[in-house]
């Protein structure tokens, strides 16, 4: 299966893999850059469109991988917009079986979200687990009127019913894969992602 930009159908990736293949896409890959900006420029034109007045809107990212992304799609969309930060270590369901990361980072919300648009924004998707959550998290911050989700790879793999408002690339993987997102906050060319085994 060919990666695409998964806002439209008759879009290829000409740097993956043979159209003829069926089921998930084999590592290893790779993403460039320009790759990637096409993609999130994709998700700014489609919240744009959504979201014509952004009065109530705000972008909220996902630590640590969202945060980058988040900054750009904000910038995209209306820098006026506001935006915050969001870190799930303390709300993860498997948080017995997997300590705390030590790069974990406190949430940064300054303002209030009740009543508001949230757009969660994260580099990958896959079971969900992060989503819900990111989603117990920002409930305790208070009740916004609704809550979207932004992402630029969804790898599939869904272990609980969340699906994606906004996504820039669809790939199917399997659990033996890693994808590894790399959005450089200083210079964009190094962008890119890399799609490997879990054994390689």
């Amino acid at each position: 299966m060919v990666p695409q930009l998964a806002g439209d159908s008759t879009s290829r990736f000409t740097a993956a893999t043979p159209t003829d293949l069926n089921g998930p896409v084999p590592a290893p890959l790779t993403l460039d850059a320009s790759q990637l900006h096409a993609a999130i420029a994709e998700i700014i034109s489609a919240i744009r469109h959504r979201h014509p007045n952004r009065e109530h809107l705000c972008f909220i990212g996902i630590a640590n991988g969202g945060l980058e992304l988040n900054r750009r799609i904000a910038a995209g969309v209306d820098p006026k917009v506001p935006t915050g930060e969001l870190d799930t270590s303390f709300y993860r369901d498997d948080i017995g079986r997997n300590p705390i990361p030590k790069e974990s980072r406190p949430t940064i919300i300054p303002f209030d979200v009740t009543g508001k648009t949230v757009i969660l924004v994260d580099d990958v998707v896959h079971s969900g687990r992060t989503l819900n959550a990111a989603l117990n998290e920002l409930f305790d911050h208070g009740r916004p009127a609704a809550v979207e989700l932004a992402v630029l790879i969804d790898r599939g793999g869904r272990k609980l019913p969340f699906a994606p408002d906004y996504c820039g690339i669809r790939l199917e993987t399997t659990d033996q894969q890693n994808v590894q997102v790399r959005l450089d906050p200083h210079f964009d060319s190094r962008d890119g992602v890399t799609l490997t085994s879990a054994t390689a």
